[in-house]
């Protein structure tokens, strides 16, 4: 079991990954929101068979929550946290405050935009969300430079964003997908899953069965606007109230047609009370 160091500044950060640059260690990082669970661990080791040493970051980031959101509620484990970085063979928790992440504060920080990204699907549901992701994980990568930084495949657009930010800035970092991690029923573990009701639980595992139909639907060459009319009223009618679901082009999430040439992927949100819930699945 490897050993665990904790720090709080960029300082520290920058110190201790220099020195494994050096020695000739290749860094690996996973950012995270913390209140970890068996999905982040499967990032973590991810991040383990691409690299020597691991840095994972804990920071709930205020800026990519809206002000009805649930930024203060959001679930912070960071004893349990550490002892599962150690499990899974973290070398290095990051863990700062928003002071040391915004040391000017919030109203005067540089924002980064994603046209095109930001504001669809979630982006249009959850205004401001992915500028804030975006700004977040810049700053995280500038801080850590990895060579390789792992998210998980479960937020995709999260995950083609960061991907844009990183090419149109040119950052010398990979970024790797990690596979969504599901319970038996399907359902894609989430923090925010421990919210749900056990009777909201039984039904969330309608949102992967339901992304399973679309698959098989669009397979068998059945409409794009049917096949997600369909869903949409699979959700309904199970108790959700869905956001979208909406098949896209899996590389820049553009609207799809029926080509099987071009590489497509389902993506889906809905919510359980106050719950909202996200998953997708390649086509």
């Amino acid at each position: 079991m490897s050993e665990l160091h904790c720090v709080q500044h960029i300082d520290a950060v920058r110190e201790a990954v220099a020195g494994w640059r050096t020695a000739g260690e290749r860094i690996a990082f996973v950012p995270t929101m913390g209140n970890l669970h068996a999905g982040h661990y499967a990032l973590l080791d991810h991040a383990r068979a691409q690299a020597t040493r691991v840095v994972a970051s804990i920071f709930v980031n205020p800026t990519q929550f809206g002000p009805a959101e649930d930024f203060a509620a959001y679930p912070r484990s960071l004893a349990a946290d550490r002892a599962g970085l150690v499990a899974h063979g973290c070398d290095l928790l990051f863990a700062p405050s928003v002071a040391q992440m915004y040391p000017r504060g919030l109203s005067d920080l540089i924002a980064i935009r994603v046209p095109g990204l930001e504001d669809i699907l979630c982006g249009a549901f959850r205004p401001g969300h992915f500028s804030g992701v975006a700004t977040v994980v810049a700053r995280l990568l500038g801080i850590v430079q990895p060579d390789v930084a792992v998210f998980g495949a479960k937020d995709y657009q999260q995950l083609v964003v960061v991907r844009r930010v990183v090419d149109d800035l040119a950052l010398p970092v990979r970024i790797d997908a990690a596979p969504t991690v599901r319970e038996a029923d399907g359902l894609a573990l989430s923090s925010r899953n421990q919210y749900l009701e056990p009777a909201q639980r039984t039904q969330a595992a309608m949102i992967y069965a339901t992304l399973q139909r679309a698959r098989s639907e669009v397979l068998d060459h059945g409409s794009v606007a049917g096949v997600e009319a369909q869903a949409l009223a699979a959700l309904a009618g199970a108790g959700l109230v869905p956001d979208y679901v909406s098949i896209r082009d899996a590389n820049d999430l553009r609207k799809a047609g029926l080509d099987p040439a071009v590489s497509r992927i389902v993506l889906a949100a809905a919510w359980l009370g106050n719950t909202r819930l996200i998953d997708n699945l390649l086509i």
